[in-house]
C-alpha cells in the first residue's frame, strides 16, 4: 500500500514567509503614539479652558502658530542653522577625540595606565560648571558653544568605547589568535564588532548631553541659536517662543535618537536581545 508523501514547506519559503521578530508590529507602532497624542490633547483642553494660564503655558496651537509664523519669515531657520552647526561640531570633536582615547585605554596597557586615571578624575567635575573656565580659557564667542558641546560628548563616548573594549570575551580573541588571524584582521572581525553595541549607548547618551550643553551655551553672550531665541523671548515674556524653542529641542534629540537607532538596527543585524513582551 502506497503512502501519500506529505507537503513540505521549502525551508526557503518558510524562512521568507517567517516574520521578522525584531520589526515592531503596525498595531504597536500606533500605541506608542497613544500615550503622546493624550497628552496635548489633555495640554490643550487645559489651556482652552483656563487651567493653565497662557502666560505660563500657553496651548499647544499657539505654540504651533508661533513655529508656523517665525518659520514663514526665515527667523526659525537662521536660528535652527547656528544650533545645528554647533551641535555638529561639537559632536564630531567631542566624539573623535573620545573615540581615539578609549580605543587607545582599551587597546594599550599603557594607554590605560596614561589615559584612564586623568579621565576618570575629569568626570567627575560637571562639565557645565565648567563654564566660567571655559569662559577665561576660549572666550565667550563660538569656541564656548563648541567646547561645551565637546565636553559633554566626550564622557559617554570614551567610557563606553572603553567598556565595551574590556568586555570582549578575551577567549574570542584568542581563538582568533589561534585561527592565524592577525593584528588588524582581530580588530575589525572580533574587537569592532564586540565593541559596536556599547559605543551605540554612547552616541546616544553622548547626543542628550550634546543637547543639554548647546541649551547652556547658547545663553553665553550668543546672537543666534535656539537658546538664544528663548533667552530673547524670555526678556520680553514670549511663553510661547520660549516653549516653542524646547519642543524644537526635544524634537531634534528624538530625531537624532531614532536615527542612530536605525543605524544601530542595520549594523547590528548579528545581535538578538532581549525584547519586551
Amino acid at each position: 500500500m502506497s503512502r501519500t508523501p506529505l507537503l513540505e514547506t521549502p525551508p526557503a519559503a518558510a524562512a521568507v514567509a517567517a516574520p521578522d521578530p525584531r520589526r515592531p508590529r503596525p498595531a504597536r507602532r500606533w500605541r506608542r503614539l497613544v500615550s503622546p497624542v493624550v497628552l496635548v490633547l489633555g495640554w490643550e483642553l487645559a489651556a482652552r479652558t483656563g487651567l493653565l494660564a497662557p502666560e505660563k503655558l500657553p496651548a499647544p496651537s499657539d505654540v504651533l502658530a508661533t513655529g508656523w509664523r517665525l518659520s514663514r519669515d526665515g527667523t526659525l531657520a537662521v536660528h535652527l542653522l547656528d544650533s545645528l552647526t554647533r551641535a555638529g561640531a561639537g559632536l564630531l570633536i567631542g566624539g573623535v577625540l573620545a573615540l581615539v582615547l578609549g580605543t587607545v585605554a582599551g587597546l594599550l596597557r599603557l594607554g590605560d595606565d596614561l589615559v584612564d586615571p586623568p579621565v576618570q578624575m575629569a568626570r567627575m567635575l560637571p562639565h557645565l560648571g565648567l563654564v566660567p573656565l571655559l569662559i577665561i580659557w576660549v572666550g565667550i564667542g563660538e569656541s564656548l558653544k563648541i567646547s561645551l558641546v565637546a565636553l559633554g560628548a566626550f564622557f559617554p563616548i570614551y567610557f563606553n568605547t572603553y567598556a565595551g573594549i574590556r568586555d570582549i570575551d578575551e577567549r574570542l580573541v584568542e581563538a582568533a589568535r589561534a585561527c592565524g588571524l592577525g593584528q588588524a584582521a582581530r580588530l575589525r572581525h572580533v574587537v569592532l564588532p564586540g565593541a559596536l553595541p556599547s559605543l551605540f549607548l554612547g552616541l546616544r547618551l553622548a547626543i542628550g548631553a550634546a543637547w543639554l550643553s548647546l541649551v547652556v551655551g547658547e545663553q553665553v553672550n550668543a546672537q543666534t541659536g535656539i537658546g538664544f531665541l528663548m533667552m530673547e523671548a524670555r526678556e520680553f515674556s514670549q511663553t510661547d517662543v520660549v516653549v516653542l524653542g524646547l519642543l524644537v529641542y526635544a524634537l531634534l534629540g528624538l530625531i537624532s535618537d531614532l536615527a542612530l537607532r536605525v543605524a544601530e538596527r542595520r549594523m547590528l543585524t548579528w545581535r538578538r536581545g532581549l525584547r519586551a513582551s
